[in-house]
């Protein structure tokens, strides 16, 4: 008796997790609508008028500008270039509006949304892929990211782009097989937006040879073929005008050399070996699966942070993330693994795509970078193939749903707490801003040197040109001066790793520098006992030191954490 009731009990679970797949296959329509409706609102509650502290969006919006203003002697090389030459066609039909530029970020995110939902629409249980767009739509680490200028939300559309595509193309390959008469369309579709990926995002690049060694696993050699050519045409016709408009090189030469420096800022330090990779992928590995992952679905604390020393490494505590990162790794390769062995094909082309570039940019990356948006895009894959494991597994072992839907209700709960809270403190800061306090919500800092920019702008002559640590952000809140960009500290003395002074100044004059900002910047935002960024101190230093009648103190902003203005006395 006691065991017949534990059958029934075991049945009427299962009958529940069974009734919720099929109650969400049924509406899964309504829950797409609603999810747009809940992207457009939270993209309104968590609406970020500032530039962020991290440089890059306001490097993509200057670049823009230099398309504009200074075509065709100005070609973005800091890294792909697509996503300026985007901005620069917004800046020339609506003009430099940065609210407007944040707005098509929104809009490149709502469309990713969009056509990610078409892609898994009725090829994936509901159960699965429902709980994936809803955290594309209200997860605030993709919406913070959705009203900045940064180049995610447009990766994060062509990413979608062209799976959409990838998954329209193989629809008719297992119709009628390869038949490019009736299929050019869709492999022009596919090959262009491979084009637009890998020009979007250099890790976008891994695409490409995902494709192929899919279609290598499908012994399919006739769409390996027609893939490298459907690409090859749009990629050959995008190098001849780039040769022919800018006659500049590849967007891989210059970054391949970056990204194989030990540290981008210190050249000296020489170029990553074998073993330098190796550790890169397992640092990356520990702070982007295992810390990264975890904030962003809301399971593990946003202020747990791993500082890098100066010379780039990670200090002990940093291996507290090595395990969960690792775990987390297993399990995606297992769900790909699982993918691939149940024979949805669309699916596994999927989650290739999203493992390859996932380990790609753990090993090409160094470690000092531990920027969320750097696993961001991936995370609403990495996610499917994670509930698509649970999936499977509960199939396997015929225990229901139940616990997928735990498990999915748990961390879908988890984000849309975090988004709510995050909401809540953004819309005091959003609203001050748009009221005209551009420079609420940022930190003393900051505001010293952002106010420090626009006074160089509106009281140095226009002859003047200033060095800046941040430079494009002072590009944007110094009216569109222009900065001259210090990133490293230049002509570096090995033995003091300081600034030569007298090559310091000869590299000044030779690049008709005349001020120079110098700013306390802290290297801990939430922190600013733990120090700033020293490089222009390093630099200017060994100059005060030896020749200090060359620098002229003409400005100072803040009473504390100051940003200070140098002329140069030649």
């Amino acid at each position: 008796m006691k065991d017949s009731k534990k059958v029934n009990s075991t049945a009427s679970v299962s009958k529940i997790g069974q009734a919720i797949q099929s109650w969400l296959n049924n509406n899964n329509k309504k829950f797409f609508f609603v999810s747009i409706f809940l992207c457009l609102l939270f993209s309104v509650l968590l609406f970020n008028v500032k530039i962020s502290e991290a440089n890059d969006d306001s490097t993509y919006i200057e670049s823009g500008y230099k398309y504009v203003t200074e075509f065709p002697k100005f070609f973005h090389t800091f890294n792909a270039p697509l996503y300026p030459m985007v901005l620069a066609l917004v800046i020339k039909v609506f003009g430099f509006n940065l609210i407007l530029f944040k707005c098509f970020s929104v809009l490149f995110n709502l469309l990713g949304l969009i056509l990610l939902y078409r892609a898994l629409n009725n090829r994936v249980p509901a159960i699965i892929f429902i709980p994936v767009i809803l955290f594309h739509a209200i997860n605030h680490q993709v919406l913070y990211f959705a009203s900045m200028t940064f180049s995610e939300a447009f990766y994060i559309f062509l990413q979608s782009l062209m799976v959409y595509s990838f998954i329209k193309l193989y629809d008719k390959i297992k119709e009628n097989g390869v038949n490019i008469k009736k299929q050019y369309l869709n492999w022009l579709f596919f090959g262009f937006s491979l084009l637009l990926l890998s020009t979007a995002r250099s890790v976008g690049m891994i695409a490409l040879p995902t494709a192929i060694l899919f279609f290598l696993l499908d012994k399919n050699y006739k769409a390996v073929l027609w893939t490298i050519l459907s690409y090859g045409i749009f990629k050959g016709l995008y190098e001849l005008t780039v040769s022919a408009i800018w006659n500049v090189p590849n967007q891989f030469k210059g970054q391949a050399k970056a990204l194989m420096q030990k540290d981008l800022y210190n050249p000296s330090l020489g170029m990553e070996d074998f073993g330098g990779f190796v550790t890169r992928f397992m640092e990356n590995t520990s702070q982007y699966l295992g810390k990264r992952f975890y904030q962003i679905i809301g399971w593990r604390s946003e202020n747990v942070q791993i500082f890098p020393t100066e010379t780039g490494e990670m200090p002990s505590q940093f291996s507290l993330f090595g395990a969960s990162g690792f775990f987390t790794l297993i399990l995606v390769i297992i769900g790909v693994w699982f993918i691939y062995k149940k024979a949805n094909r669309s699916l596994f082309f999927i989650a290739l795509f999203c493992l390859t570039q996932t380990v790609f940019s753990f090993i090409i990356l160094q470690a000092r970078w531990d920027q969320v948006r750097i696993i961001l895009v991936c995370m609403p894959l990495l996610l499917l193939i994670l509930f698509y494991l649970i999936y499977q597994i509960s199939q396997k072992i015929n225990a229901g749903l139940e616990g997928l839907t735990v498990i999915v209700l748990a961390v879908t709960l988890s984000f849309s707490f975090s988004t709510i809270k995050r909401s809540s403190k953004n819309l005091p800061i959003v609203s001050k801003n748009l009221k005209g306090e551009k420079y609420y919500g940022y930190t003393p800092d900051w505001i010293n040197f952002l106010k420090c920019s626009e006074w160089c702008a509106d009281n140095l002559p226009p002859s003047a040109l200033v060095a800046s640590r941040k430079a494009p952000m002072s590009f944007i809140y110094g009216k569109g001066k222009k900065f001259f960009p210090i990133y490293s500290v230049i002509k570096r003395d090995t033995a003091t790793n300081q600034s030569n002074p007298d090559s310091a100044l000869v590299f000044f004059k030779a690049n008709k520098v005349t001020h120079v900002m110098l700013g306390q910047l802290r290297t801990d935002p939430n922190n600013p006992a733990a120090g700033f960024i020293n490089t222009m101190h390093n630099i200017l230093v060994p100059i005060a030191q030896k020749y200090p009648e060359k620098l002229v103190l003409v400005h100072t902003e803040g009473a504390f954490e100051e940003t200070q203005v140098y002329e140069i006395k030649y």
